[in-house]
């Protein structure tokens, strides 16, 4: 018996370290799929790469002619590909990217000049040469900001994660609704926005998607809708945001001076009526045309400075006085949001600022007092599909369905 179970035992051993075959537990595991790595729309696997940075007052020929391309490709290169793309519009500081294949006589394969944040150019560097017009893939992500105002619309953002620069994209939503200079302590926001992001980085401007703001006591819900003709904002009854005029002609500025009547005036020194509203801002600031329509007048006063004088319609004519330059002409047809001048103190002026200036049949008028209707609310066909739209975001800010900032 104990003969029977030693050669038991030992056949056993035998077994065990017998041949590996398939299913053994020493079977090497395949190795995976070879997957090459493609960056720019071509294979990049083997290639070598340098790149760069465009310098200022260089042109393709300084960049692909240490690279060993010759002048006369290049020259063919830009010949070849400038219906697509102009190898002039080449600018400084945006980064470059100059393939080679691996232990190859041949000069530099691949020239990759990246437009902006989103789209490139790929050159193909041997003939028949060639160039083409490409975009980064993008993720776009939703995310909240909400707090109180302490200090500044930029500042508060930023102190609760959010990006600075959605701030101008709110200045945007309630241009026609808030005067971002005379926001106070107290004021609130919660907003939604959309964000695209390229390589993990976030470029662009954030897209607000919802945003309840409360200003002064008022609360100014703004929900982005298209009824066919492009996103706009309107509140939950479906009126627009969008109204005749922007509330201010410059974006975060502060007034330095209102509409009165009986103003002591700071030069010369005597009371004279101060028909307009000064907006201080930093000299260069764009000013913005308040609304659609024409300019009737571009000119210089010495008391004015340089100044711009636009006929919306029947009833209502600006004026910005003190601006350091000029940017459209008269006769020249302006759209609301359009920048006609640059913030200055040409004049009679201490400081750089612009004044405002607001006619209404012919009257000079204090245009902050003024309440101007809203324009192109939701029709009437598109009611329903407005109000499932706002009950859908409403529901998803319940659930949290996006990341929290």
């Amino acid at each position: 018996m104990q003969r029977w179970l030693s050669l038991l035992i030992l056949c056993c051993g035998i077994l065990a370290c017998g041949d590996p075959g398939e299913g053994s537990a020493l079977t090497k595991p395949e190795a995976p799929p070879y997957i090459p790595i493609e960056r720019f729309g071509v294979i990049w696997d083997g290639l070598q790469i340098d790149s760069g940075t465009v310098q200022s007052g260089h042109s393709l020929s300084h960049i692909l002619g240490p690279a060993g391309v010759s002048a006369g490709a290049i020259a063919t290169l830009a010949n070849q590909t400038k219906t697509t793309y102009d190898v002039r519009n080449i600018r400084a500081q945006q980064p470059y990217w100059i393939a080679f294949d691996e232990d190859s006589v041949q000069p530099a394969r691949y020239f990759v000049y990246q437009r902006n944040a989103t789209q490139y150019a790929r050159f193909d560097l041997r003939p028949p040469y060639g160039v083409a017009l490409e975009s980064y893939s993008t993720d776009t992500l939703i995310e909240r900001a909400h707090g109180i105002i302490e200090s500044s619309l930029y500042v508060d953002l930023e102190r609760v994660g959010a990006p600075s620069n959605l701030a101008l994209s709110m200045a945007a939503v309630y241009a026609w609704t808030v005067d971002f200079s005379r926001l106070q302590e107290g004021d609130a926001f919660d907003v939604l926005y959309e964000r695209v992001y390229v390589n993990d980085q976030p470029v662009g401007m954030p897209r607000v998607i919802v945003c309840h703001f409360e200003h002064r006591g008022s609360k100014l819900p703004a929900y982005r809708f298209d009824q066919g003709a492009g996103n706009d904002y309107f509140d939950e009854d479906g009126n627009s945001l969008r109204k005749a005029f922007l509330k201010a002609p410059v974006e975060f500025s502060r007034i330095s001076s209102r509409y009165n009547l009986k103003r002591f005036h700071p030069i010369l020194n005597r009371t004279k009526a101060h028909y307009g509203t000064d907006y201080a801002a930093p000299a260069g600031t764009p000013i913005l045309a308040v609304g659609d329509g024409v300019v009737t007048k571009s000119s210089y006063t010495k008391g004015n400075g340089k100044y711009v004088k636009i006929r919306h319609n029947s009833t209502y004519k600006t004026q910005y006085l003190h601006m350091s330059k000029r940017a459209v002409t008269v006769g020249e047809h302006v759209r609301q949001g359009q920048v006609i001048g640059y913030v200055g103190s040409t004049g009679l002026a201490t400081g750089p600022h612009v004044c405002f200036r607001f006619w209404k049949n012919g009257k000079q008028v204090d245009h902050l007092k003024e309440d101007f209707p809203p324009s192109e609310p939701i029709e009437a066909s598109q009611m329903n599909a407005f109000q499932a739209a706002v009950s859908e975001w409403r529901a998803r800010i319940q659930d949290r369905e996006f990341a929290v900032r």
